[in-house]
């Protein structure tokens, strides 16, 4: 039952969900629809300018780049150098645990020792490492700060008569990446909701046939010791117990439990007697003994019908 409700949860989710990620993606496109429309209307009416301008925004576009990932290797860099001085301190206290204990070498200031010493190998190597790449992208930020001034200069009067179709290129630009990032987030919620459905589904299967392997062995348990085992068991023993005895002639109880077994044995077997209909007179039975055997036949027919009936 709880594993039926977590399928149906997820199946719910999954719809609202759905329901909701259609209507983002509508709305997206159709923002970025109406966004290129306007942005069409809006450079037929300024010309050629957009395109003269469009160099000195896309340097500025690369500069702000650059200015973001200076501030990344930066942190990078001030976090390398926290590590250092802190495998260095460590290294410090390694040293006077060492030095306390001179006399008899404890084997564990050893050990923090050459661990620290190697934290603080790690440590420098990471620190230069983050310092010649701030360094990398602090130069190329300044380059591209460089060619932005340059381009402002030269561009000025264009870069002016486009400001607005940029503008609004850079208000849609916004609008879109909101509900771009609003569709994503929808994605991963269907993703996630689809998740839990099918590991609730794949728990749902190992029961049914976990169900179905307990139905089996309880049906096979059952086949293998029927309700009339016991029954027969004590006949059995009663006819082993006549003959250990050495009793000439068995009680009519006996005889007649012997012949219902007999005759339940018969029933089981089915066996043909159409050969025997083919028998010509040349063969060594004589009349008198056919005609017993007939008689012993139609017997034995009325004792079939006889048990049967019972």
């Amino acid at each position: 039952q709880e594993e039926l409700e977590h399928l149906n949860q997820a199946n719910e989710e999954i719809n609202r969900v759905e329901l909701q990620l259609d209507e983002a993606r509508t709305a997206y496109r159709r923002i970025l629809s109406e966004s290129a429309r306007k942005l069409n209307s809006q450079g037929s009416q300024l010309g050629n300018c957009i395109e003269k301008a469009r160099p000195y925004y896309e340097a500025r576009r690369l500069a702000k780049e650059a200015q973001q990932e200076t501030q990344r290797a930066a942190l990078r860099y001030e976090r390398a150098v926290s590590m250092h001085n802190a495998a260095r301190e460590m290294v410090f206290v390694a040293e006077q645990g060492v030095m306390a204990d001179k006399n008899r070498l404890d084997p564990t200031w050893q050990e923090m020792l050459n661990h620290a010493t190697c934290k603080v190998n790690e440590a420098e190597e990471e620190r230069l490492r983050s310092e010649r790449e701030h360094q990398r992208v602090t130069q190329l930020c300044q380059q591209a700060e460089a060619k932005v001034q340059a381009l402002q200069k030269s561009l000025k009067r264009v870069i002016v008569k486009s400001k607005p179709y940029f503008e609004l290129k850079a208000q849609f630009n916004q609008i879109l990446e909101e509900h771009k990032a609003k569709v994503t987030a929808l994605e991963r919620s269907v993703s996630q909701a689809k998740t839990r459905y099918s590991v609730a589904l794949r728990n749902l299967e190992q029961i049914s046939e976990q169900i179905h392997a307990r139905r089996l062995q309880r049906l096979l348990l059952r086949r293998a010791s029927p309700v009339g085992a016991e029954a027969a068991q004590e006949p059995r023993e009663a006819l082993a117990g006549a003959a250990g005895l050495g009793a000439a002639c068995p009680p009519a109880d006996t005889l007649s439990v012997l012949s219902l077994q007999t005759i339940a044995s018969d029933l089981q077997k089915f066996d043909s007697v159409e050969h025997l209909l083919g028998l010509s007179d040349a063969t060594s039975l004589n009349s008198d003994e056919l005609e017993e055997r007939e008689q012993r036949r139609g017997q034995g027919l009325f004792r079939h019908h006889r048990s049967v009936s019972l």
